[in-house]
């Protein structure tokens, strides 16, 4: 499979053994030093028949608390990833901050790491943004998943496997941090807001200065608040116990 996948330049791959878990991986090669360190643009992926997993690692710039909305930008480019394989007319949204949901179901989401105890106003040493995407079909082999939760092979996604995806989630990644450098996150934030969650019911949503998510009423006013510095340490989304998408 690699030798079809066309990693952009700045990505470094590294292909895992099945059962190993690339966002340690990469967070592991981020903290080592000498001949083990991997820097920015290293990619960690893992092939799996029910699961794409893979792990960017980053070093940013900025402190911790503007570098920590790259997240952002990375959410941005999974979606649009999944909507290169996605069928017509069925959407593709985020919930606040990283589950990712095709048509109403969850199918995986991101998460990112950083040093322990990091300075919020210092540049972090590293970031690693990692992701997962529940892929093969397991419905006709017999077994259950709840109505609310899916995977690509159940509906209907074209061929895809785990390094092509990585691969084009690293050139839609590599747009937004091009974005990120030119406008700030200015380009970032309303690409994000256009895949979340539709709800009029709660109003308009922004992003804060240090990314948490605003729903104001309809004069602009402040209605509610969920911050992300917590829900990044918790993603709902993911299992801990078993290291992959809830369900």
């Amino acid at each position: 499979m690699d030798d079809i996948a066309r990693f952009p330049p700045l990505i470094s791959p590294y292909r895992l053994r099945e059962r190993e878990d690339a966002f340690q991986a990469a967070v592991a090669g981020a903290q080592a030093s000498g001949e083990a360190h991997r820097g920015a643009g290293s990619l960690y992926y893992v092939g799996r028949f029910e699961l794409i997993e893979f792990a960017l690692v980053l070093e940013p710039e900025e402190p911790l608390w503007l570098a920590r909305k790259i997240f952002f930008a990375g959410m941005n480019a999974l979606a649009e990833a999944l909507s290169v394989l996605s069928p017509p007319e069925k959407p593709i949204t985020i919930r606040y901050p990283g589950s990712l949901y095709f048509d109403g179901a969850l199918v995986g989401g991101g998460r990112l790491a950083h040093p322990a105890g990091a300075d919020e106003q210092t540049p972090p040493d590293w970031l690693v943004f990692g992701a997962m995407v529940r892929a093969g079909g397991v419905r006709e082999l017999g077994v259950g998943l709840a109505p609310e939760i899916t995977t690509l092979d159940d509906e209907g996604f074209e061929a895809w496997n785990p390094p092509q995806f990585a691969a084009s989630f690293s050139r839609h990644f590599l747009v937004e941090v091009d974005s990120w450098h030119e406008r700030g996150f200015s380009g970032i934030g309303p690409r994000y807001l256009s895949f979340l969650e539709k709800d009029e019911a709660k109003g308009r949503r922004g992003i804060d200065e240090n990314g948490d998510l605003l729903i104001q009423g309809a004069g602009g006013e402040a209605k509610a608040r969920e911050a992300l510095v917590p829900a990044l340490a918790r993603p709902d989304w993911f299992d801990p116990l078993l290291n992959e998408p809830r369900g």
